[in-house]
């Protein structure tokens, strides 16, 4: 068994139209254990330092604007190949092209507004869950 730790974040889209139970219902009806979970509004640099690997991206400045611009909900999972599992449960970064039943095609709106953000490794799993938790 290869027991792994990965990070969800619930964005503020989903936290403002009151998804979150919602959301952690699904990951945990799919085999995902919670370890850690908060809430936590961030502020515009640890927003920035979240998403340090996008910055030379055209779209920076509006995912920063974003991502502060409402709560988000850190849930760290854990769970058999857990990075790739949860990869599998939100879905294409695109609504409209995620596959049926997953995370952001129920609870998605757009591709700025898709719901989760989800490690896409373990390097950036490990990396994003000692951000949020110590």
């Amino acid at each position: 068994m290869n027991t792994e730790k990965t990070l969800l974040m619930i964005k503020p889209d989903a936290t403002r139209n009151n998804f979150v139970g919602s959301i952690v219902k699904f990951v945990e009806e799919k085999g995902l254990n919670i370890l850690e979970i908060k809430s936590k509004r961030l502020t515009k640099n640890e927003a920035e330092k979240f998403y340090q690997e996008h910055i030379s991206r055209p779209f920076f400045k509006d995912l920063v604007d974003y991502i502060c611009s409402g709560v988000v909900v850190a849930v760290c999972l854990e769970g058999e190949d857990a990075v790739k599992k949860l990869r599998e449960f939100i879905g294409d970064t695109n609504p409209k092209n995620a596959k049926e039943g997953t995370i952001r095609n129920i609870y998605g709106k757009s591709i700025d507004e898709n719901a989760v953000h989800g490690s896409d490794s373990l390097e950036s799993a490990k990396r994003e869950i000692s951000f949020f938790f110590n």
